[in-house]
């Protein structure tokens, strides 16, 4: 089916320029049962657009009207049948109208007034056309809507959400704008009649692609993807989730694959935005995850080795106290001598000035930790006739005071302990350096995964049926970007290795 698929297209896209990717979105959401919403200015060929999609059948009519403020749904429906209304019969003549056809092109699509908004809700939704009192089943494909612009009024949202794809149509860019004056315009010849598809094929493709399974890689994706959306933020429907998976699995079965991977992903860009400025957050986000499906996440492994980094950077520094012949522990003192003594009793200065304790009346002699000079002393305690006061039931002269070094005031100080560097037991480095090389092989196995990705993306991209081809150089700057940080996760690694083998031991 995928080289069928691929002649459709190709007829199809003969005379268009840079109209391929909503043509593409047209078709895949056709296979998937879904509606195509395009926006953009009158003149873009979103018209054209639909009325190719028709020809991709073999079967079915096309419809195509212009919505106004002032539409009337006989416009859409078909109008009331006089016969029917002489039997007391509400009814519409629906054929070559939209209840009737396959394929359906609406413009202006956000001009649905109140009176045609219900019913055509239930048509997109549910192929049903409630005509008089009989609820129809329609052979409806798929719509192609189109509008100059979104929708303000909130009682549209309900029909903007039934459009599962959206595309904003821009003009020819400059670079082929002669090409487009030179375009043919020679009448477009429908794909051979043995490669058009029909309802019952589209069907069958439905039914099949549904019992594609989604990879691991896609199921994480996804889930960490709803997540992001909503920091956008972005409320996105649990319908319109179920209606995105359902498009790539169709995705999936007609390009030839057993399972929806992380490169069908790629059309969520074109299925999640409600604005347009978000369908590029999510295109930018969705490039920055490839290399994900090879097991790499750069985040979760840069955290990962910096923690070895600073695992070696503490056993590296680790030391141990170091002991006389005697085991006692050594201390350096402020002259830079070894002692034993853990700490010593400093005398207290201030300036050069020696500090002193309160008289023993005082709760808190030291004052706080500051002490006084002598001159302090005289003035807050001593009289200022006899310089003397009054201690313990004697008087006592000042200068006898300072001279008993009990009321000096002291510290304890604390030695400098003498330490020496760690020395490792053998098995104790060799189990770090067990850990690290196992770290090493993940690494190098997501490099050689990443590397393999890079390789087969020309063939993978070429051979897609739905994804664009200008992709492959986006999709080639992503998986070199996480190769890049790979090679830099292993020369740290590669560091910590060798600084682990250099550690001293303990000789055997």
């Amino acid at each position: 089916m995928k080289k069928q698929l691929q002649r459709v297209f190709e007829a199809l896209n003969k005379g268009l320029i840079e109209r391929e990717t909503p043509l593409k979105l047209a078709l895949l959401s056709a296979l998937a049962g879904e509606h195509t919403l395009l926006l953009g200015a009158h003149g873009t060929a979103k018209s054209v657009l639909a009325q190719r999609l028709h020809l991709a059948f073999k079967e079915g009519d096309y419809f195509e009207r212009l919505l106004t403020r002032f539409s009337v749904p006989e416009e859409l429906f078909g109008p009331l049948s006089i016969k029917s209304l002489e039997n007391d019969r509400y009814q519409r003549l629906t054929k070559h109208y939209l209840p009737s056809s396959t394929i359906a092109f609406i413009d202006e699509i956000f001009k649905a007034n109140s009176a045609i908004l219900n019913s055509l809700l239930t048509i997109l939704n549910e192929r049903q056309f409630d005509n008089g009192d009989t609820r129809l089943t329609i052979p409806l494909v798929s719509v192609v809507a189109a509008s100059n612009e979104l929708p303000e009024d909130t009682s549209l949202a309900a029909l903007y959400d039934r459009f599962l794809c959206r595309y904003q149509v821009e003009r020819v860019s400059s670079e082929r704008f002669a090409e487009l004056l030179n375009l043919n315009d020679a009448e477009l010849e429908a794909p051979n009649e043995e490669d058009q598809l029909t309802i019952a094929g589209v069907l069958e493709v439905q039914q099949q692609a549904s019992n594609l399974p989604l990879s691991n890689e896609v199921m994480e994706l996804l889930q960490v993807l709803r997540l992001y959306v909503e920091t956008i933020p972005l409320y996105i429907s649990d319908r319109r989730w179920r209606k995105a998976v359902k498009l790539l699995k169709v995705a999936a079965y007609t390009n030839g694959k057993n399972s929806v991977g992380i490169l069908d992903c790629w059309l969520l860009q074109h299925c999640l935005w409600d604005e347009p400025e978000q369908k590029t957050l999510i295109a930018n986000w969705f490039n920055s995850q490839l290399g994900m499906g090879s097991g790499f996440n750069f985040a979760r492994l840069d955290k990962l080795v910096a923690t070895w980094e600073k695992v070696l950077q503490g056993d590296a520094n680790s030391e141990v106290p170091l002991l006389n012949q005697q085991g006692e522990q050594l201390y350096l003192t402020l002259t830079g001598e070894q002692s034993t003594e853990e700490s010593f009793l400093k005398r207290c200065e201030r300036q050069g000035l020696p500090l002193y304790l309160a008289p023993p009346d005082k709760d808190d002699r030291s004052l706080a930790g500051k002490g006084c000079t002598y001159d302090e002393l005289l003035e807050q305690f001593f009289d200022d006739r006899y310089q003397q006061t009054h201690i313990s039931g004697k008087w006592r002269h000042i200068d006898d005071y300072v001279s008993d070094l009990t009321n000096r005031l002291v510290v304890e100080q604390r030695n400098t302990p003498c330490m020496k560097p760690k020395l490792h037991k053998v098995t104790f480095i060799e189990g770090r350096l067990r850990e690290l090389t196992h770290l090493q092989k993940d690494i190098q196995q997501f490099e050689q995964n990443l590397s393999t990705q890079l390789a087969n993306l020309q063939a993978n991209i070429g051979e897609h049926l739905w994804i664009d081809q200008a992709f492959i150089s986006t999709a080639a700057s992503s998986l070199n970007k996480s190769t890049g940080q790979v090679q830099s996760l292993l020369s740290r690694l590669e560091l910590i290795l060798s600084r682990y083998q250099s550690l001293p031991t303990l000789k055997a």
